[in-house]
C-alpha cells in the first residue's frame, strides 16, 4: 500500500458535471431538480470543509456519469491538470467486440495514466444477469488484463448479480458502490445483509461507505438511522475493505457534503485509528492506487 499522509482524507466517489458541456439526461426526474445545474471541482473544494477524524479532504475519486467515452476522456484530462483527483472510474462499453481497443486508447491518451476502474449502470438494466452476459464477461475480461478494476453499481435486489460476478472473477478486485444501495426508508435489511455478507465473503471485494443519505430520508435521516447499515460493513468487509466516499453532488439532495462526513466521524467512533485510518484514506489509496497528491507551490 502506498504511505498515506496521516492527515489524508480520500473521497472515493465523487461527480462532476457541466451541463453546457455534456448534457446530462438523468437529471430530468423532478426528485433531482435541486442538483439540475453544473458542478465544478471548485463547488467541492467550497463545499467540502469540514474534516473527519482530523482529516481534511486531499484527494478524491472522480466517477463517471453517463455511458459515454468521450465523457471519460474528459475526466482524464480533466484529472492530469487537477492535484487533487487522483483517480477516474470510466465507461466502456464492456459488450462491444471493440473493448480492448477502446481502452487501450483511454489508457494512452490525456489523463489515461489515471483511470484505474471502469463502471457501469447495471441499476438501469432491466436484465437481471446483464453482468453474466458472455459479452460482458469479455468485457470485464478485457479490464482485467489492462490492470484496471470494476465498480459494482448495483440496487439491493440486484446483489445475487453481484455476488456471482465475484465468484467468477476471483482474480478482478471489484467495489461495491453505494453499498449495494440498501433500502434504508423501509427498514427492511434483512435480505440486502445476506446478500452483502455472501459477497463479502469474496476478498477481492471491498465496499464504499458512499450514496446512502440518499437512500434514506432525505429531509429526515439522521445517523442512527445509518447505523444499522454500518454495522453490517464493518462487520462484513472489515476497515480493511471499506472506503469513505461522498456520492457529492448527489448527496446534496440529503444535506450535502459536510453534514455526511459529520455523520461519518460519528460512525467512526468505536474504530481504532488504524481502523479509521484504513476507511478514510488507505483502503481507497490501495485500491485505485492513488498517488498522494502534490499540490503546486505557484496556488
Amino acid at each position: 500500500m502506498p504511505a498515506v499522509e496521516p492527515s489524508l482524507l480520500v473521497d472515493a466517489h465523487h461527480h462532476l458535471w457541466d451541463l453546457d458541456q455534456r448534457p446530462q439526461p438523468w437529471l430530468g426526474e423532478a426528485a433531482l431538480a435541486p442538483i439540475r445545474r453544473s458542478f465544478t471541482l471548485d463547488d467541492l473544494r467550497g463545499q467540502a470543509t469540514r474534516s473527519i477524524s482530523g482529516r481534511t479532504l486531499g484527494t478524491t475519486v472522480l466517477v463517471q456519469c453517463v455511458a459515454s467515452v468521450a465523457e471519460t476522456e474528459e475526466l482524464l484530462a480533466f484529472a492530469e491538470e487537477e492535484w487533487l483527483v487522483g483517480a477516474v472510474v470510466g465507461w466502456a462499453d464492456l459488450a462491444s467486440p471493440a473493448i480492448g481497443d477502446t481502452l487501450d486508447a483511454l489508457l494512452a491518451g490525456p489523463g489515461g495514466t489515471y483511470l484505474r476502474s471502469l463502471r457501469h449502470l447495471v441499476q438501469a438494466e432491466s436484465d437481471p444477469c446483464w453482468l453474466q452476459r458472455p459479452d460482458v464477461v469479455w468485457g470485464l475480461r478485457a479490464v482485467r488484463e489492462r490492470g484496471l478494476a470494476y465498480d459494482v453499481l448495483v440496487r439491493a435486489h440486484q446483489l445475487p448479480s453481484a455476488v456471482r460476478l465475484a465468484e467468477r472473477h476471483p482474480e478482478l478486485p471489484l467495489v461495491l458502490n453505494h453499498a449495494g444501495k440498501p433500502p434504508l426508508t423501509d427498514g427492511d435489511l434483512a435480505r440486502w445483509e445476506r446478500q452483502v455478507r455472501r459477497l463479502a465473503a469474496h476478498s477481492q471485494v471491498t465496499c464504499k461507505v458512499s450514496g446512502l443519505v440518499t437512500e434514506a430520508d432525505h429531509r429526515a435521516w439522521t445517523t442512527d438511522d445509518i447505523r444499522p447499515v454500518w454495522d453490517v460493513l464493518l462487520s462484513a468487509f472489515g476497515p480493511s475493505r471499506l472506503m469513505f466516499g461522498s456520492d457529492w453532488p448527489l448527496c446534496v439532495l440529503a444535506g450535502g457534503w459536510d453534514r455526511w462526513a459529520a455523520a461519518v466521524e460519528e460512525l467512526l467512533a468505536g474504530c481504532s485509528a488504524t481502523e479509521t485510518a484504513a476507511i478514510l484514506a488507505g483502503t481507497a489509496t490501495d485500491f485505485y492506487q492513488v498517488q498522494p497528491a502534490v499540490r503546486d507551490s505557484n496556488l
